[in-house]
């Protein structure tokens, strides 16, 4: 690996020169170090680049890492993963990605990532996005998630884009079994004059299957965000979508969260926000000493926490 790598990998991964248990990192489109456990099982695919993650039954509270890193421009990097979860496993996954460029060129990430959850299974989906670099060259990620929940499963997804990322368009599909709950908690930053894309279509086919879907997001610069979400309520089921967003300068938020129920006993609820940060939150950290950068990095900071 080399050093931008590394550095990438200590923010979007939490690296500190090594990762204990299975991993596999991803650098400029090939494979800079992969390591099975005695429970996850990693194999390269042989129809697509990427891989398959196999998560046995025995797992509990174990982490797989699987981080990807372009490190400079005229990369365009596509990876298809497939995570296979036993069930009754209980696994966090770190998946992070931070793309980095010093030049003229485009540098772009895209990750497709399907998981197949099976009965009972818990699953903890962790993933850190980040832009690095002084070139002027964009730097892209692009994400799709498809999620299968079983019945029962339960999948936690803790996703950020930390700032840098020029342009992002992030999709998110799911469907859900009897019993299985799906929560996701969103936070993006943009500055600049970056564009942000999320969309979330989750189906609740199972009776008794759950959905609670956050984001929130901070849209700074002449940057412009746009959050999209589907519930389909098709069964004895509760939905719940929320979009907050605090708008600085000339930043630009569109929310387009939507309910769609097809049985009389889906409980399905939206909400959104969209505002500028209260100038009183402003002077009272300013009276404790602050400059007011400061209190608005501070206030920022809190509310993507």
């Amino acid at each position: 690996m080399n050093d931008i790598t590394e550095k990438l990998l200590e923010i979007v991964s939490d690296w500190d020169g090594k990762f204990k248990g299975a991993y596999n990192i991803r650098e400029n489109s090939g494979c800079a170090g992969r390591q099975s456990s005695e429970n996850i099982r990693i194999e390269s695919k042989t129809d697509n680049p990427g891989i398959n993650i196999f998560i046995s039954s025995k797992a509990q509270q174990e982490t797989v890492y699987i981080p990807a890193c372009v490190t400079h421009g005229g990369v365009d990097d596509l990876v298809y993963n497939d995570f296979f979860v036993e069930e009754g496993a209980d696994v966090i996954i770190v998946a992070g990605c931070g793309v980095h460029s010093d030049d003229e060129e485009e540098a772009r990430h895209n990750g497709i990532h399907r998981f197949f959850v099976g009965k009972n299974a818990k699953v903890l989906y962790k993933e850190k996005h980040l832009g690095t670099g002084k070139g002027a060259g964009a730097k892209r990620i692009d994400p799709v998630t498809d999620a299968t929940l079983d019945e029962n499963a339960y999948m936690e997804m803790d996703t950020s884009q930390l700032g840098g990322v020029t342009s992002t368009s992030r999709t998110t599909n799911a469907k859900l079994g009897a019993g299985a709950k799906l929560v996701i908690r969103e936070r993006l930053l943009t500055d600049g004059d970056e564009r942000a894309k999320s969309v979330f279509n989750v189906s609740l086919d199972g009776d008794g299957s759950a959905a609670d879907l956050v984001s929130r997001s901070v849209a700074r610069g002449n940057s412009y965000q746009e959050y999209i979400s589907v519930i389909e309520g098709n069964c004895r089921c509760t939905g719940h979508s929320e979009c907050d967003a605090i708008l600085a300068e000339n930043g630009r938020v569109n929310a387009s969260p939507a309910l769609n129920a097809a049985c009389i006993d889906a409980s399905l609820i939206h909400e959104a926000a969209i505002g500028k940060i209260a100038g009183e939150q402003i002077i009272k950290l300013c009276t404790l000493g602050l400059t007011e950068e400061e209190a608005e990095r501070k206030i920022i900071d809190g509310f993507l926490k």
